[in-house]
């Protein structure tokens, strides 16, 4: 019988990463939250879409473009449809993208936060001698990997670290990298913090 626990965590985000940008109305650089709704301007056949964002001081807002000048023709219609009615998946799906944001912010806070949701892949063993954690995330969430294990398993950064560097954790992803969907994690429950890990793991 395996003496491998497997279980999965499923992230989920609970706040969007925020550009820094020159508030218009502060007059200095403030941080600027995406207020979850698309903005539209048709002129003929060609459409403009931006994400709107708001400061997170004044509340003045600052339009992230999509795109311009596109022709409505080129446009699938479930996008169309998605941006009139502020899909929520639409919005994290361009909120999420730092790539573009980073274009135009002078800095970006990538510090979104994330719920996991733990369950186990297959029956507990008695005496689980490896604990296997698999993430999903449908939307990239930008957290480090060894700040989401700290958080998650109720160890500090350093004990990460300090496990990594003897071999008790395994990473098919570098700790000082954001997770990513699919990353594995195979810890040795041999190490003296075993108990908490499987409690705080979801096992």
């Amino acid at each position: 019988m395996s003496c491998t626990l497997r279980v999965r965590w499923t992230l989920t985000a609970n706040r969007f990463p925020r550009p820094w940008r020159t508030c218009s109305r502060c007059g200095v650089q403030r941080a600027f939250a995406c207020s979850g709704k698309f903005r539209l301007n048709a002129n003929g056949r060609r459409l403009d879409a931006w994400l709107v964002y708001k400061c997170v001081i004044c509340d003045d807002t600052w339009n992230h473009t999509l795109f311009e000048r596109r022709n409505t023709r080129d446009l699938h219609p479930e996008l169309l449809s998605a941006l009139e009615a502020n899909d929520p998946a639409l919005v994290g799906r361009f909120a999420f993208d730092v790539a573009s944001l980073r274009r135009v912010a002078h800095r970006i806070e990538e510090f979104a936060g994330s719920v996991a949701h733990k369950e186990m892949l297959l029956d507990r063993p008695d005496t689980p001698e490896r604990l296997e954690i698999g993430l999903s995330m449908a939307i990239p969430i930008a957290i480090r990997l060894d700040r989401l294990l700290a958080a998650e398993l109720g160890l500090s950064r350093a004990r990460i670290g300090a496990m990594m560097e003897a071999g008790h954790i395994i990473t098919t992803a570098a700790l000082n990298r954001p997770a990513r969907d699919g990353c594995r994690v195979e810890i040795d429950l041999s190490v003296e913090e075993a108990d908490v890990i499987l409690r705080e793991a979801g096992g």
